[in-house]
């Protein structure tokens, strides 16, 4: 699953490798790739392969689930769509509360013991999907996991994840994207190592000149 998932964010542009020409992040770090997994929702056919993904990794390691809850705003439309296929109820979660209205940072019903599985986009430090698992264990639901599309597999990720209790099952990751990438010609062989080195050590911009 992890190739045809890579093959198919390839093939509509939702992944881009700039190994020569990297990106920068909020934080300052030059990255060589930038994933846009809201591509996915404009192409029916690599969309259709996430979705039923995702059902496949809930139905496999997260059997109990009762309800979807996707980040705000990457996760909504997979948490939906996804929710739609296995006929589960779906809500989502905020950044923060609204400031009018109810002030609700849940959207849709949950009740207090619900087994929830948070389904993401995409992975890197793991902050944002750890907030929303930590609003929603402070509702009082059981969060069993998440399901995500794409994880850089980065150490700090890794490690949040650990130290939260949580855990990710990713259709795709950092590795498996790269492999295929060199495969279908997207990259150079040799630029393997360098975006392999980014992933291991972000604030290192050797992999810039292909020090590893």
């Amino acid at each position: 699953m992890k190739r045809e998932i890579a093959k198919g964010l390839l093939s509509i542009g939702a992944v881009f490798l700039r190994p020569d020409q990297p990106f920068t992040w909020a934080s300052g770090i030059k990255s060589p790739i930038y994933c846009d997994n809201r591509l996915t929702l404009t192409a029916p056919e690599v969309r259709l392969k996430v979705e039923e993904g995702l059902a496949q990794i809930i139905r496999a390691h997260y059997p109990d689930c009762e309800v979807l809850m996707g980040t705000s705003t990457a996760g909504i439309a997979h948490a939906a769509i996804t929710g739609h296929i296995m006929g589960l109820p779906m809500g989502y979660v905020r950044g923060s509360a609204k400031d009018h209205g109810r002030t609700n940072q849940i959207e849709g019903k949950l009740e207090k013991g619900q087994k929830v599985v948070v389904i993401e986009d995409l992975i890197s430090t793991g902050g944002s999907v750890l907030d929303t698992v930590k609003a929603l264990r402070e509702a009082g639901a059981e969060v069993l996991g998440i399901a995500s599309i794409f994880t850089y597999g980065m150490a700090k990720g890794i490690q949040r994840m650990k130290e939260a209790d949580i855990k990710n099952v990713s259709l795709c990751d950092l590795d498996t994207l790269v492999e295929v990438a060199a495969e279908e010609d997207y990259i150079k062989k040799e630029d393997v190592q360098r975006l392999i080195a980014f992933r291991n050590d972000p604030s290192d911009e050797g992999w810039m000149k292909g020090e590893k």
